[in-house]
């Protein structure tokens, strides 16, 4: 019978292995130590390849992982054994150019800790539940970025939509005064 393919985890991990955000989508890892030997383990395996180009892909611990680097972080897709590898790549690649249009380009540690939020969400947005909802970097890094506005930013800065539903509000808002 044919399933939907499911993701196991999604990492962010510094140049030293450590988490920089992760998303966990199975009960595989049930405790936080767990997860985090499982993040180191993946890291020492993989931190000798040269993944900066392009994808690698790797078998580990009864798990494909797809992964990729950039400057001083690496990202991680899992997927169980049994998984399609370019589903899981699609997911990884969807991730990673989500990261760049959000951080414009600036993909390091520093920059990702200080838009973590944005990255979270960003997580959000391409799996649910291990099911990835989209791959597409530009609709994920689109998504984001309109929950990251809020409405008292000024119009400027807010797509119409946004800036339509502002009006409607205090339209709304002196209507009812």
């Amino acid at each position: 019978m044919e399933t939907c393919p499911l993701v196991k985890n999604i990492l962010l991990l510094d140049s030293e292995g450590k988490r920089v955000a992760v998303k966990y989508c199975s009960d595989d890892w049930p405790t936080n130590s767990a997860k985090e030997a499982f993040e180191k383990a993946i890291f020492n395996k993989t931190q000798k390849t040269n993944a900066r180009t392009e994808a690698e892909v790797t078998m580990f611990e009864n798990y494909i992982a797809v992964y990729k680097f950039v400057q001083d972080l690496h990202f991680y897709v899992t997927g169980g054994e049994d998984e399609n590898e370019l589903i899981l790549a699609s997911a990884l690649q969807g991730f990673f150019d989500a990261v760049g249009l959000l951080l414009r380009g600036n993909v390091d540690k520093k920059e990702a800790l200080e838009n973590l939020d944005l990255i979270l969400l960003c997580l959000d947005e391409i799996v649910d539940g291990g099911i990835i909802l989209e791959t597409d970097a530009n609709v994920i890094a689109g998504k984001v970025a309109s929950n990251s506005i809020d409405a008292g930013a000024p119009l400027s800065e807010q797509t119409i939509g946004q800036a339509l539903a502002t009006a409607r509000e205090h339209l709304t808002r002196s209507l009812l005064k």
